[in-house]
């Protein structure tokens, strides 16, 4: 299974979502879920912001070596869930192919989340303790979207569609 994390440039959020996606598979010991990232607006090269670095280290998890990619129709052919940081992501999806489902990461939060259901503020240009706060609101997420795929130890994935499927009619 194949999970695509989606942002703007491909320097902030979707490339921790990936390196946290990576570790959760790890954790749960899961060899079937791979993880990527992309944005919509991403310079080829662009490396990840330094404080998504730090933060990422601070985990034991790496980012030095992010290059950013643009959204492009090989890795929406690649991905299997197309995971948006907020809803222009979505869009910019929907944009190169309408009949794609894509999720907005944070419906995988706890319904209480204060965050639930608005996206992923976007940490760009902020300090360590902003990307700190990203970092969390991630963890959690994507914690949540593994508990939905119900991904378990012996390489079967199971459960539903997940939440809050959008359509360009939503967005």
């Amino acid at each position: 299974m194949n999970l695509l994390f989606v942002c703007t440039g491909n320097t902030c959020r979707s490339p921790l979502a990936e390196v946290i996606g990576k570790a959760e598979a790890r954790a749960r010991r899961v060899e079937n879920v791979l993880c990527a990232s992309a944005g919509t607006f991403a310079r080829i090269g662009q490396r990840a912001a330094a404080p998504g670095i730090d933060v990422a280290a601070e985990h034991g998890l790496d980012l030095v070596n992010h290059i950013a990619q643009p959204l492009t129709q090989a890795l929406l052919n690649w991905g299997d869930y197309l995971i948006g940081m907020d809803r222009s992501h979505i869009v910019g999806v929907q944009h190169l192919q309408s009949d794609l489902p894509v999720f907005l990461l944070t419906h995988f939060l706890p319904e209480d989340h204060g965050q639930y259901g608005y996206g992923v503020p976007d940490p760009y240009g902020g300090d360590f303790d902003v990307y700190c706060e990203t970092y969390a609101l991630l963890e959690v997420a994507v914690r949540g979207l593994f508990d939905m795929l119900s991904v378990e130890k012996e390489l079967n994935v199971k459960g539903s569609l997940p939440p809050e499927l959008f359509s360009s009619d939503d967005v």
